[in-house]
Parts: structure tokens; sequence; C-alpha cells
């Protein structure tokens, strides 16, 4: 697809990866609406836009979260530019502590900001994706955290291989109308994501995971300044969409967990034959699922 003149949405597009992903699209030629919550990242996002002399996005304050809010944000982007064609689900939080300390808290937050934020934005946004009929991309970022886990990353690493898995299906679904869609798993990356314990809503303040230390976590965000440039990031999604992948990894050294991961989950396999009626049944999924993927509709019944 030429980009160029296309309409996203991006959530937490004034700050980190997402405003990274709003460079590298609106050096594309594209129209931006940006959601936000923080005043002053959303002014240092305008400035941008001004010195650079494009044109200005359409700012959203949206909390992810709030279900009629996102919903009421995709109508006033819709009937702001007319048409919507891109999707980035990129806002979330990045919270660490052992998980089984957790609380209810602790999983409604992070789940519900994480898995659930990406949810609100597919139910508000499919429909307007679809009705224009000239097709699209959403894009979901996740984490390497949904390929690797972690001890202190529970709940994080459970909200990520969520949203890995819905995107993946969801891939197979929009085929047909023409929507891209595409998991980005991005590594250490030069943003302000580890401060996120900072902000968290006092509705759900009664956490297991530990007191926060600010200045101990202040010192863990110093390796956040030897991560990827925000924009490189941005420049490699764009890449992905234009090339329609599923999956776009952008942190190269992170090939020795790929291999591992391969090898071992290859070394759990049985080495035992299987009856001939079961593999049947797997090899047509396997070709429902290329069909899927090559943009037919695809019933259960096309799946046994």
């Amino acid at each position: 697809m030429d980009w160029q003149g296309k309409t996203a949405f991006i959530t937490g597009g004034v700050s980190g990866i997402g405003f990274g992903v709003a460079r590298a699209f609106s050096n594309a030629g594209m129209q931006l609406a940006l959601s936000y919550r923080n005043e002053d990242y959303r002014s240092e996002a305008a400035k941008w836009f001004e010195e650079q002399g494009r044109e200005a996005p359409l700012f959203v304050k949206l909390d992810v979260t709030d279900r009629k809010r996102f919903a009421a944000a995709a109508d006033e982007v819709e009937s702001y530019f007319g048409k919507v064609h891109v999707l980035v689900n990129n806002a979330g939080v990045s919270v660490f502590g052992p998980a089984d300390e957790a609380t209810y808290d602790d999983y409604d937050w992070i789940m519900g900001v994480n898995f659930g934020g990406n949810v609100n934005g597919l139910v508000s946004f499919i429909p307007k994706l679809k009705a224009h009929g000239e097709g699209g991309h959403i894009v979901n970022v996740a984490s390497m955290a949904a390929f690797i886990a972690g001890p202190q990353a529970g709940i994080y690493t459970a909200s990520k291989y969520a949203v890995r898995g819905l995107t993946e299906c969801l891939r197979y679904n929009l085929a047909p109308y023409n929507i891209g869609v595409s998991l980005c798993c991005p590594g250490l990356t030069k943003t302000n994501a580890w401060d996120s314990a900072l902000k968290r809503p006092d509705k759900f303040k009664d956490s297991g995971l530990g007191e926060v230390n600010k200045a101990e976590l202040e010192k863990f965000g110093g390796a956040f300044d030897l991560g990827m440039d925000p924009l490189e990031v941005g420049e490699k999604i764009l890449k992905g969409m234009t090339e329609n992948r599923g999956l776009i990894l952008t942190h190269p050294e992170h090939g020795p967990d790929i291999q591992e991961i391969y090898e071992t989950t290859m070394a759990a396999l049985p080495d035992e034959p299987a009856p001939e009626g079961r593999l049947e049944i797997e090899r047509l999924r396997r070709e429902a699922n290329r069909a899927a993927a090559a943009g037919s509709k695809i019933g259960l019944g096309d799946l046994t």
C-alpha cells in the first residue's frame, strides 16, 4: 500500500515508541491522530511537528482502558479525517515484580492496559477500517516478552503473549478485507517506559509486586538509555507494514533466544508416529490457515 495521505491512529503516540512510529509515519506522508494522557508529552510532540513544518496531528486525550471514551475517540478521528486506514495499538505499561506475590489489582491493571487496551482499539476501529473498503493495516505493539519469559515479568509477559496470540489469529480474519495485521515485538528501546510503576492509578493501588523505590527504579531506567532509537523502531514498523509482514522483530540481539526457543520446542515433541486420522486433521487445519492468509473467508466447517 502507498501510505501517502493515509490516516493512522496511534495510541500513546506522543512519547516513546508511539512517537517514533508517529515520526516515521509523518515522514511517509501520512495523516496522524495521536492519543495521549500527559500534557507535557503532547506539547513536546506538537512542537516537533511544528518545527518540521508538518501537518499537525489530531491529538486525542484517551485512557485506553476506557471503552466508552475509546469508541468516542474513534468516531472523532473518522469524523475529522473522513477515513481511517491504520491502527497502531502501542500504549502499555511496563511493570515488574514476582508474579507469585501479585494481587488482583496487579493483574487487572497490567492486563487491562496491555491487553484490554488492544481489545478496545480493535473493537472501536475495525468496523471503520472495513467500512471504506480501501484496505489498511493494524499493528499491535507487544514486546520480546511475547516470546521470552523472565522471573520478574510474569503479568507483563502474560499480557504480551495474549497480544501475540490475538494478533496472529486476527491476521487470518482480516485478510479478506485487504487489511494487514502485524505483531511488532521490540526489544530494549530508549523510552520512559520504566517509570510506569510511578503512574499506577489509585483504584489499582493494592499491589503485591513490592513497594516502588523511586531511586532504584531510576537506576533501572538508565538501562533504557542504551536502547534503540524509537524512530528506528517506527521505521521498521513502517517497512513491515509495507511488506505486509505478520511478525515485525526490530532487535537482532535476540537471535540466540529465538534459536533456543525453537530447539527447546522441537526437543519437546514426542519422538513417535502420529495416527493417520490426527495427521489428516492437522493437514486440513494448515490448508485452511493458508487459504485464510490468502484472503478467503474460513468458517468452522472448513477446519474439518
